[in-house]
């Protein structure tokens, strides 16, 4: 059966057009591929709740909610592809131009339709073996629209017949952003900006707790990152030699043999480019006698992220000044831990580690006030050490739910709830306010924690963090 309505196939500028005998031979002989074994992904039960939820949100609107397509890297490339959060959220599924329509069926409720571009026939047409897009020939194998069905507990239809799902004068709420192509087809359709705002803030705050599932993929994120930490460490030879690009490679390996990618651009600062927050150039060496901070994160093959860091000393030893810095901000950051709990303020995790920081800078005589004073609301001075927030949210994005309004996100705290804690100390190489032996020592500390009904739970916390199992991690990292 034909599931597609046939397009010119997207062909590169300098492709020749094929003879016709070529093309009546291409069209014929080829096995049915259609896979019988499809059976419902656990995913699937979840993503009909997470879609009820939505649809209770907008009783009579029309939802739209984009996968995306291919982004150019350069040129006639693309970058590999990555469905939007808030599509995989409602539906499980990471196949490119899909969109998850939620149709009012004229009471509270919404029918559920997934449009997408299914596998091309190969009796007919020519996009399976000419297209560079989607053809599987060259891109691999898209699935039918039954198996999608089977696999994700949804109705299916060809994606050329979104338009005309579109038509009918509803009013209708867009998840914006992701699909331009979407935006020509709806130029006649009834929406309104800030009403499509307001749907993307609520997409964010009904990812705000985490379901069971969620929790288990980001137990396994975190499991698999401890893993790619180990690869690195049992390599410190090869680090030595080729530098920070080892070990964003080293970790990288790991994270697409057990994952499906890294979750964000992995930092891997080592000496003095600790001190940029978010060093990814990861291009200069490693050293002995200083330090490395390490943030990395694997995202799972269900696409929910770890985010993780480890400063570590590159001989494998903290000199004294550099234990007495780490202890700190592990104070920090287990002081942070500790103040969150459920109906207690977001930024009490943030606070609470602050407050450490700046005792312990004070006692060092690192301030140019006293502790009292640099925490005062009206100061802040401190902040030219710790430069950032302790928290984020944590789940299929790294900075999870961001389009949560603020009253939501920094609102009190929900069991379900995952965000990271990382307080960190920065001491600029050029800041002549800070003794000669502290400049270029960066020093951050996170781990992510899942809000339980009566206080936390350490997701990483398998991942050594103590001074001593840290050198200990470091002389004998496990291999799997």
């Amino acid at each position: 059966m034909t599931e597609s309505t046939e397009q010119a196939p997207k062909t590169a500028t300098h492709d020749n057009e094929p003879k016709e005998k070529l093309r009546r031979f291409m069209n014929s002989g080829w096995a049915d591929t259609e896979r019988q074994d499809v059976t419902l992904a656990d995913v699937g039960t979840w993503a009909a709740k997470r879609r009820d939820a939505l649809s209770q949100a907008y009783p009579g609107e029309r939802l739209v909610i984009p996968a995306g397509t291919y982004k150019v890297r350069s040129n006639d490339t693309d970058y590999v592809f990555r469905p939007h959060t808030d599509y995989t959220w409602l539906v499980g599924d990471q196949t490119s131009d899909a969109v998850l329509v939620l149709e009012p069926t004229g009471g509270s409720g919404h029918d559920a339709v997934l449009y997408f571009r299914p596998r091309s026939d190969r009796s007919e047409g020519e996009e399976f073996w000419r297209d560079r897009m989607y053809g599987e020939l060259w891109a691999g194998r898209r699935p039918s629209l039954t198996e999608t069905s089977k696999q994700y507990g949804i109705e299916t239809r060809h994606v050329d017949q979104l338009a005309d799902a579109l038509k009918s004068d509803v009013p209708t709420r867009v998840r914006r952003g992701e699909d331009a192509s979407l935006a020509a087809l709806l130029s006649g359709v009834k929406t309104e900006a800030d009403r499509d705002t307001e749907f993307a803030a609520t997409l964010s705050e009904l990812r705000l707790v985490k379901d069971a599932f969620e929790i288990e993929q980001l137990r396994e994120a975190c499991a698999i990152t401890h893993r790619g930490f180990s690869d690195v460490l049992a390599e410190m030879d090869q680090v030595r030699r080729y530098g920070e690009r080892w070990i964003e490679g080293t970790f990288w390996r790991r994270a697409r043999a057990e994952g499906n990618e890294v979750g964000y651009s992995s930092i891997a600062a080592a000496g003095s480019h600790a001190t940029t927050l978010h060093w990814i150039e990861n291009d200069g060496p490693v050293v002995d006698g200083t330090m490395m901070l390490l943030d990395m994160g694997v995202e799972n093959r269900n696409l929910y992220t770890a985010d993780i860091t480890r400063t570590l000393p590159v001989n494998g030893e903290f000199t004294p000044r550099q234990r007495e810095l780490y202890q700190l901000v592990l104070d920090a950051q287990n002081a942070g831990i500790a103040a969150l709990k459920p109906g207690v303020p977001f930024v009490s995790g943030h606070k609470a580690a602050i407050e450490v920081l700046v005792r312990g800078l004070d006692a060092m005589e690192l301030l140019p006030v006293p502790a009292d004073e640099a925490l005062d609301p009206d100061s802040g001075i401190y902040q030219r050490y710790t430069l950032h927030g302790v928290s984020h949210m944590l789940g299929l994005d790294v900075h999870d739910c961001a389009a949560a309004r603020n009253e939501f996100y920094r609102g009190d705290v929900q069991t379900g709830y995952v965000l990271t804690v990382e307080p960190g100390l920065y001491f600029q190489a050029e800041d002549l306010t800070v003794p000669e032996d502290l400049r270029g020592i960066g020093i951050r500390i996170e781990d992510d924690i899942l809000i339980t009904d009566d206080g936390t739970e350490n997701l990483s916390a398998a991942m050594p963090r103590e001074v001593d199992a840290l050198q200990q991690w470091m002389a004998s990292p496990p291999r799997d």
